[in-house]
């Protein structure tokens, strides 16, 4: 059975941008006052509330079961390791937008775009960490795949999260179909390979 290590974050600068696109201004044109009020609020109301932490292992190719998707074994091509990953921001979040999508469904929409560009943070954040480390060894990484990418059944999440048992770890959780609670969550694989040259 593969080692699982749990890691907490520090989170990057909020990108502003990057939320306001979450919440469908597409140019800077579009970025009104009132929308960047909505933004600081957003900011403001979930500063403390933010728990980001990750649990992941890392297998052998040759133990990792692919679910039958052509597409993850083609983006695995040429590693001889993947790192299986969850992610996730915390409940306090959730309960926050549900709050707002009473009182104020405006600031419940920013949260949620606040949410999505966090936990893509976050992912990115990981993923950097691991980047640098395997560098290290020499090594390179492959993007991130997720479950419910190209032939890859949202259904693999079940795979993950017996692997990895998120719920214990980082209180992920992942209900009868297989979307998980936090919300603001993802779960993925990096691949690892050896650089060419090398």
């Amino acid at each position: 059975m593969a080692t699982v290590f749990v890691e907490s974050y520090a989170l990057p600068p909020v990108d502003r941008r990057e939320v306001l696109r979450y919440s469908g201004v597409r140019s800077s044109s579009g970025e009104t006052e009132e929308l960047n009020s909505l933004l600081d609020a957003a900011i403001s109301l979930s500063a403390d509330l933010l728990n980001p932490r990750v649990c992941f292992c890392e297998l052998a190719l040759s133990e990792l079961d692919l679910g039958g998707s052509l597409d993850l074994k083609n983006h695995l091509r040429d590693c001889h390791s993947a790192i299986i990953f969850a992610s996730t921001l915390g409940v306090a979040l959730d309960r926050l937008i549900s709050r707002y999508g009473v009182i104020s469904p405006a600031t419940a929409l920013m949260l949620e775009s606040l949410g999505n560009e966090r936990i893509e943070a976050l992912c990115d954040a990981f993923c950097s960490s691991v980047a640098d480390r395997k560098a290290r060894e020499h090594l390179a990484v492959t993007s991130r795949f997720s479950a419910g990418y190209g032939d890859l059944s949202l259904e693999y999440q079940k795979k993950i999260f017996d692997l990895l048992d998120p719920p214990s770890r980082i209180g992920l959780t992942l209900n009868s179909s297989y979307l998980m609670s936090p919300s603001k969550s993802v779960t993925a694989i990096i691949g690892v390979k050896k650089i060419k040259g090398n």
